[in-house]
């Protein structure tokens, strides 16, 4: 029988797999010797790598064992691999030449990030592994057979009506787990519900006019445009939706500004969506977070077949989990289901089943009720440093949430940014969050204190053994 690629000569396993092409006019030898140069040159064989033994890849090859030694020969020479009796040969442990960049404009040099406080993300140390493995344990131990298949593009139906029974508790939504779509986050459910909008015939989507820009390219890569709505003390303008066939909100709390939507928007958006037809886009991003008033329940709860509801996992416990849910009104649920596909490709089911376990278990209350403490002592801790070094300074939209607002004197804005990433300190500007087609000057005016310039601090992102040093180097930072 003729000797398969998959074993040697003699029958045993051959060594590592490794994919190297010879190429070149000018010989075998000369084509292997470049092709594992180039390899070695260029990182992908790492320092230390043993090589299979010259026997070995001559199979692979399906060449002359000689040629392979040779060219091992040559390149040891060179003092690209080595060759020590009983250890093989391997790759020198030599600096790699890393590829040079493309030109592109000049970057005035920065240190490395020190102190993170860029808004986002929680404090990622503090998730609760312990609490979390022993759930995905009992989920796995529990999870029929079945539920390790492809699954309804829904997801697991334990998951939606754990959620159902959470999300009504928690946040007054009414859910039905039959309306209920789990998804790979905000971003992905905005994707989906693009989608479908646009092919409901959908042509804008009013947004507020500060917001993050990938949601924005999410709509507009649907083919959808998207128009700003200004904000002013009472949160976003909903006079001017007017033939919108949706509007996408935070209402809880608006990002980044960080005020609710007043009580008489959250009604006039849901009489608009009403009378027109149209639909409320509902981001409920970190609505579990509040601390000096009352939690504002979910704007869904007025109108549930008017109102879409996302809410996600990244705040709460970990944006790498990659975990979100979409409650639907009747009828758009079976769009939304179809324009995720026809199996649950995109959702773990482990993790839905360890989620599940989760809710159902307490753990995540627990886990929030831990988290809602830190995070207010975070924010106390940095109102109480800003007025004692940086009085000049205060601070707004803190009621809820993982980040604040630090207005700064107009025209300061890019001058702070960059002395904060000279120290290493990784803020954002208000200005990063601002709509392309907005009227900064007009809108700057009516906010309420919303400035043209500001400072957008995520507290809740740095290690608890990192806050103090993230917090020394913001009031440094500030005028």
């Amino acid at each position: 029988m003729a000797n398969e690629w998959a074993t040697s000569p003699s029958g045993q396993a051959l060594g590592i797999d490794l994919h190297i092409e010879p190429t070149g006019a000018s010989g075998l030898r000369r084509g292997l010797t470049d092709a594992l140069r180039e390899a070695v040159r260029g990182g992908r064989l790492a320092p230390g790598t043993r090589l299979p033994s010259s026997r070995t890849l001559a199979a692979d090859l399906g060449i002359a064992r000689n040629t392979v030694a040779d060219a091992y020969a040559d390149l040891v020479a060179e003092g690209w691999l080595t060759a020590r009796q009983g250890s093989g040969t391997r790759v020198a442990e030599r600096p790699v030449e890393a590829p040079r960049p493309a030109p592109g404009p000049a970057r005035r040099a920065t240190g490395p990030l020190v102190h993170n406080l860029q808004p986002g993300s929680p404090d990622l140390a503090s998730f609760p592994r312990a609490a979390w493995l022993k759930a995905a344990r009992r989920a796995l131990t529990a999870a029929p057979n079945d539920a390790l298949g492809y699954g309804d593009p829904r997801g697991r139906p334990e998951l939606r009506a754990a959620l159902a029974g959470y999300l009504a508790r928690a946040r007054g939504v009414h859910a039905d787990p039959e309306r209920i779509v789990i998804c790979s986050g905000f971003a992905h459910g905005l994707m989906l519900l693009g989608e479908v909008l646009r092919g409901r015939g959908v042509a804008d989507v009013a947004v507020e006019s500060y917001g993050l820009p990938p949601h924005w390219l999410i709509l507009t890569r649907a083919g959808l445009r998207t128009r700003p709505l200004p904000l002013d003390e009472l949160g976003t303008e909903v006079q001017g939706l007017g033939a919108a066939g949706a509007v996408l909100l935070t209402p809880a709390h608006q990002f980044p500004m960080g005020d609710p939507l007043h009580p008489d928007r959250r009604a006039a958006v849901v009489d608009w969506a009403r009378r027109t037809g149209g639909l409320v886009i509902e981001d409920d991003y970190d609505g579990e977070f509040r601390y000096d008033r009352q939690p504002v329940g979910a704007l869904q709860g007025l109108d549930p077949d008017r109102v879409v509801y996302l809410g996600t996992t990244s705040k709460s416990l970990a944006p790498g989990l990659r975990l979100g849910w979409m409650v639907l009104p009747p009828g758009l649920a079976d769009e939304v289901a179809a324009a995720k596909g026809v199996s649950d490709w995109s959702c773990g089911v482990l993790d839905q089943l360890t989620l599940t376990e989760f809710l159902n278990s307490g753990a995540y209350d627990r886990h929030l009720r831990g988290a809602r403490l830190r995070y207010r002592r975070r924010r106390d801790q940095l109102v109480a440093a800003l007025a004692e070094r940086a009085p000049s300074v205060r601070v707004t939209g803190i009621a809820a949430g993982l980040h604040a607002v630090l207005p700064l004197a107009p025209g300061t804005e890019d001058s702070v940014v960059r002395a904060a990433a000279w120290q290493g300190l990784g803020v954002v500007g208000l200005s990063s969050y601002r709509h392309p087609d907005a009227d900064a000057d007009a809108d700057a005016d009516a906010a309420a204190g919303g400035p043209s310039d500001a400072l957008v601090v995520g507290y809740g992102t740095p290690p608890d053994h990192g806050w103090s040093g993230a917090l020394d180097a913001l009031c440094r930072v500030l005028p």
